[in-house]
C-alpha cells in the first residue's frame, strides 16, 4: 500500500514477488505518476490498482505492507483492521525476524548523518567488534530493510535510520531495536500528526520496548530528550558536542554535526571502541547528499544544497553553520509549523532571500516583514531555475547561495530530493 517514487515500495514489491507471492501493487498516484516506479518491477508477477484504493484489495490480501507515508487514519487501513487483517511495516517486519543485534536511530533532525557515521564507523571496526556484516538501512533514500532479510545472519550487525512513520509498526509489535538513539525532537509532521505529543509518542517507540540490558542515547542538550529520557527501561546514555576532541581535524560544519558526531561516538563507546578507534572514520566523513552539500563555486560564490531542510528549525541550523554572507532560497509547502523563529533569523543573518512559492510562503513573507525584512527579499518565484537567477545576479564573490527552504517541497517538486537535484543541475549548467 504505497508504492512511491524512493526505492523503499518497489523494493518491497520485489522482495514478495520474487518469493512467489501473489502482489497487489495500490497507490493513490497514477501510473503516469509512478513510471519510473513501474518500469523497475517489469516482469514480475504483479498486479497494480492505481489512482485509487478498492476494499476488495484489502479483503483479499493475506498481508497487507503498509507504507511509512500512509496515515494510520486512513479508511483502507480502517476496513483492513475491522477484517482482522495482517497489517505490517518493512522494518518492523524485518526487525522481528532478524537474527542479529540492531541499532535504531530516530530524531527530527540528524537522522540520516548520524546512521551513516555510526555504519562507518563499526565498518572500520568490524573486525575488532567481530561482526561479519555491517548493514545500514530503514529510512536512507532509496533504502529497503525488509530484502536484508535474505543476507543477514547472527554474526552480523543491522543499523537502521528510522522515522516516526516507520516506529508505529515497532509500537504495533512492541519492538525496540537493541541500541536506540534519539537525536532530537523539534516540530515537525504536524500536517500528519494532531499534535506534538503524536509525533513525540510514535517517536517514543524506538526504547519504550527494550529490555534492561538494551541501551538508550538521548541528547542531552534538548529538551524533549531530556524529558522522555526517564521513561526508558533500560540502560541510558547521553551525548553532547563538546564529547568530540577539539582537535580532531574534521570534514564537516556546524554545531548540529557536532552532536550527530558525539551520538555516534556514545553508540561506539557501548560497543566498547576507544575514542582512537572511531578518530578516523569519524574524520574521514564528507557529510552525505543533499544536507548541507556543497555542490561548486562560481566566480568564488558558492553553492551550497541543503534542501533536506524541510521545516523551520532546520533552516535555522544551517543559517548557523555558514559564516560568510549568505543569500537564501527559502519557501515552499507547508507542514503547519510556526516560522516566526526562522523569518526572525533570517533578517539578520541573510543579505537577501529569494522565495519559491507554495502554501507557506505566504506566511514566510508577511513574518519576515514583521521583522522589518522586507528589503532582503528580493523575488518570489514559481519557476525554479529563475529563482537561482535571481540569487545569483545578486551574489558577490566570496557569498554563498543556500538552498535551505525550511519548508517542504510538495507542489513544485516530486520530493525534497528531488528539489536538491533539480539544484544541483542547474547550478552545473550556470556558465
Amino acid at each position: 500500500m504505497g508504492l512511491g517514487l524512493l526505492g523503499r515500495g518497489i523494493k518491497d514489491a520485489i522482495f514478495f514477488a520474487k518469493r512467489g507471492a501473489d502482489v497487489i501493487v495500490t497507490d493513490l498516484k497514477t501510473e503516469a505518476q509512478l513510471e519510473s516506479s513501474i518500469s523497475r518491477l517489469e516482469g514480475l508477477n504483479i498486479t497494480y490498482r492505481l489512482g485509487e484504493h478498492c476494499e476488495e484489495d484489502f479483503d483479499w490480501a493475506d498481508l497487507i505492507i503498509k507504507n511509512a507515508g500512509v496515515p494510520p487514519t486512513s479508511p483502507y487501513l480502517q476496513y483492513a483492521i475491522k477484517k482482522g487483517k495482517r497489517i505490517e511495516m518493512d522494518e518492523s517486519l524485518f526487525a522481528e525476524y532478524c537474527p542479529c543485534k540492531i541499532i535504531g536511530i530516530t530524531g527530527t533532525r540528524g537522522k540520516s548523518t548520524t546512521t551513516t557515521l555510526i555504519g562507518q564507523i563499526v565498518e572500520h571496526n568490524k573486525e575488532l567488534l567481530g561482526y561479519r556484516k555491517v548493514f545500514v538501512s530503514g529510512n536512507l533514500q532509496g533504502e529497503a530493510t525488509l530484502p536484508l532479510i535474505d543476507e543477514v545472519t547472527k554474526d552480523d550487525v543491522v543499523i537502521l535510520e528510522l522515522s516516526s512513520w516507520q516506529l508505529q509498526g515497532f509500537g504495533v509489535n512492541k519492538l525496540s531495536p537493541h541500541i536506540a538513539v534519539f537525536t532530537n525532537l523539534f516540530p515537525d509532521h504536524l500536517n500528519y500528526y494532531k499534535t506534538m505529543e503524536d509525533y513525540g509518542a510514535d517517536k517514543k517507540n524506538i526504547f519504550l520496548f527494550q529490555k534492561k540490558r538494551d541501551y538508550a542515547v538521548f541528547n542531552k542538550n534538548n529538551e524533549y530528550t531530556r524529558q522522555v529520557s526517564i521513561d526508558a527501561p533500560s540502560v541510558v546514555r547521553w551525548f553532547e558536542a563538546s564529547d568530540v576532541p577539539q582537535d580532531w581535524q574534521l570534514k564537516v560544519t556546524g554545531q548540529h554535526n557536532l552532536e550527530n558526531i558525539a551520538a555516534a561516538m556514545a553508540v561506539g563507546k557501548i560497543l566498547g571502541l576507544k575514542k582512537t578507534e572511531m578518530q578516523h572514520p569519524i574524520c574521514e566523513f564528507t557529510g552525505l547528499e543533499h544536507r548541507l552539500e556543497f555542490v561548486k563555486k562560481i566566480n568564488n560564490i558558492a553553492f551550497i544544497n541543503d534542501t533536506t531542510s524541510t521545516t523551520p528549525i532546520a533552516g535555522q541550523t544551517a543559517l548557523a553553520a555558514i559564516k560568510t554572507p549568505i543569500i537564501l532560497i527559502a519557501g515552499g509547502a507547508t507542514k503547519n509549523l510556526p516560522l516566526l523563529d526562522f523569518a526572525k533569523d533570517l533578517t539578520t543573518k541573510v543579505k537577501a532571500v529569494v522565495l519559491l512559492e507554495g502554501t507557506a510562503t505566504d506566511e514566510l513573507e508577511r513574518e519576515i516583514k514583521n521583522f522589518n525584512g522586507a528589503h532582503i527579499i528580493i523575488g518570489r518565484y514559481k519557476i525554479f531555475k529563475d529563482a537561482i537567477d535571481r540569487a545569483y545576479a545578486q551574489a558577490l564573490p566570496g557569498d554563498t547561495i543556500l538552498l535551505s527552504p525550511g519548508c517542504a517541497s510538495f507542489g513544485m517538486f516530486k520530493n525534497e530530493f528531488d528539489r536538491g537535484e533539480q539544484f544541483k543541475r542547474i547550478v552545473n549548467q550556470i556558465k
